[in-house]
């Protein structure tokens, strides 16, 4: 594993963030980082990991909310980076606030899942909490960061100025796996707003994106507006979805976890799927 002193190949703005990021890591005596295994938390981690070395520790909220695929990619990265990592249920669906999944469920969930974290550090000594939101995040509708200032976690990406190719760019110098990563978000992300939560809901979006991820590489969804799947995916992928055997395979997997119709979004994968950001 690269020392936090190695010269990587960036250029003079990366490479002052780079320092920024070492540097404010430097300052805590450990470290928990809210770790989900994507692009953001991944670096985060890794880099952390290089600073601190046994003084920081990983937290990862499992559950409903949490596809199987990206926390067992999670826990391969913990493992190769030499980072304990531990696990818990954070039970969103007890939550009333969340279950009634408006637009600020991002924010009681974030609430419930750092919060947990936080108390988790506690129990093991460990001075700070930290996670993965980086300077880009604030171009966009994330009332989960509330929930970050209200807990007082620390956010160095942010804090570095890191926005997203950023993030991409020293994954790649350090040699992450998580470097071209599409972007993720929890599968409660795919129900409407306003539509309650349940378990077989999630069970059910959960079951077509594990098959449907088996056919195609690229970024993709399940919107469930039971009983049709709304599938956005990259629009690289649209066209070849349309012909056989492909699209005969997507059908069967998406009906196979509990649909009566497939529908194909021609506009394709686009972040929040559509939903109109409150004003």
């Amino acid at each position: 594993m690269p020392s936090t002193d190695a010269r990587l190949d960036l250029p003079p703005e990366l490479a002052a963030k780079w320092r920024c990021l070492v540097g404010r890591l430097e300052e805590l005596d450990s470290l928990l980082v809210a770790f989900s295994g994507g692009v953001d938390s991944s670096l985060l981690l890794a880099v952390a990991r290089r600073v601190l070395g046994d003084r920081v520790q990983a937290g990862m909220c499992l559950g409903p909310f949490t596809p199987s695929w990206e926390a067992e990619r999670a826990r391969a990265l913990a493992r190769s980076l030499g980072v304990k990592l531990h696990e818990m249920d954070a039970c969103e669906l007890d939550d009333s606030d969340i279950v009634r999944n408006d637009p600020q469920r991002c924010y009681f969930c974030k609430r419930l899942r750092l919060g947990r974290l936080m108390e988790l550090a506690q129990e093991l000594g460990i001075a700070a909490v930290a996670e993965g939101s980086q300077a880009d995040d604030a171009q966009d509708f994330r009332p989960g960061e509330r929930a970050v200032k209200e807990l007082g976690l620390i956010s160095p990406l942010a804090e570095a100025g890191l926005g997203k190719a950023e993030v991409r760019t020293l994954s790649r110098a350090l040699g992450l796996p998580t470097a071209d990563l599409p972007a993720a978000a929890c599968l409660a992300s795919r129900v409407p707003w306003g539509t309650a939560l349940t378990p077989e809901a999630l069970e059910r979006i959960g079951r077509a994106e594990a098959g449907l991820r088996k056919l195609l590489p690229g970024n993709l969804r399940v919107r469930d507006h039971l009983p049709v799947a709304r599938l956005e995916l990259s629009p690289a992928d649209l066209a070849r979805a349309l012909g056989e055997p492909l699209r005969g395979q997507i059908v069967e997997a998406v009906k196979a976890a509990g649909y009566d119709y497939v529908a194909l979004d021609l506009e394709g994968y686009r972040m929040g799927g559509g939903q109109k950001t409150p004003q």
